[in-house]
């Protein structure tokens, strides 16, 4: 998905990405790529195979260049980890180690709350070929497991990352789980809705659709349902409107009452004409 705006400013911070003896530099891009969608920023490379800086890296991140320019490189994970005061391991397989497993959202809440007391956290991604070794994870407090398809739950490297850093920037996140989008129009008001009800109901009655008198009221009552279900805007009913009436011709309106003469004065009605010089008698 498309979703790149220079114009605004980038979200920055979290938990120490530190990624254990990667072996690709594509892999270190893609992960730069994942972390700055999720607003990482602290990456921290050990020991990575092909070196560092690394071209490959740089054109697989397509345009997470920040996150690449402020890498830190080091020669071992004990280093990587100094100024930390919580870690956490990722891995998908038992190690057979006394620890406490936390899912990436439950991992992501408690890093936030952490971080918020002023506690720096870090997250241990191992090589793409064999993951972290468990003298890697001993070193970690807490072991972040995801839960997927228990027959084929292995990650590639900017996956992992992407699958932790998507909770920890939804965990901080306000964005409501849903909402109607309605461009430049408004949402109608029930009194427009209500005059749409109407416009409908008057043509379909007009054209014998609802002829039964029996079923007219529940298919009234289904038709409204499903319009109210429709959240429709201001344009929308517009639109409805212009259908209907394109469908059913212009709207019949009932002739306006012609007023009755007063006493004493004569009719409104226009004189019959004459036939042979004599008036013309009415029928």
């Amino acid at each position: 998905m498309a979703g790149t705006d220079r114009r605004r400013t980038p979200q920055a911070g979290g938990p120490a990405i530190i990624l254990v003896e990667p072996q690709l530099g594509e892999n270190i891009g893609t992960t730069a790529r994942a972390m700055f969608n999720c607003g990482l920023t602290d990456l921290r490379l050990v020991k990575p195979r092909d070196g560092w800086p690394n071209e490959k890296a740089v054109a697989a991140a397509s345009g997470a260049d920040p996150v690449l320019e402020k890498a830190r490189v080091y020669a071992r994970v004990e280093d990587a980890i100094a100024g930390l005061r919580r870690l956490y391991a990722t891995t998908a397989r038992d190690r057979y180690m006394v620890k406490r497993i936390l899912t990436p959202r439950a991992g992501a809440a408690e890093i936030r709350a952490l971080m918020a007391q002023g506690e720096a956290c870090g997250i241990l991604f191992g090589p793409e070929r064999t993951g972290l070794l468990n003298e890697h994870i001993a070193l970690a407090d807490t072991v972040i497991s995801a839960p997927l398809n228990p027959a084929f739950s292995s990650l590639n490297l900017a996956q992992a990352v992407l699958v932790v850093g998507y909770e920890w920037f939804t965990a901080g996140d306000e964005t409501p789980p849903a909402r109607l989008v309605t461009g430049h129009s408004k949402p109608a008001t029930k009194e427009k809705l209500i005059r749409f009800f109407e416009h409908l109901e008057e043509e379909l009655d007009r054209n014998g659709f609802m002829r039964d008198p029996e079923k007219r009221p529940s298919m009234v009552r289904n038709l409204r349902n499903l319009f109210q279900r429709a959240q429709c805007t201001e344009q929308e009913l517009r639109t409805l409107h212009g259908v209907v009436t394109s469908f059913a011709g212009p709207r019949r309106r009932k002739p306006a009452a012609r007023p009755s003469p007063r006493p004493g004065t004569a009719s409104a009605e226009p004189a019959a004409p004459e036939r042979d010089g004599r008036p013309r008698r009415s029928s």
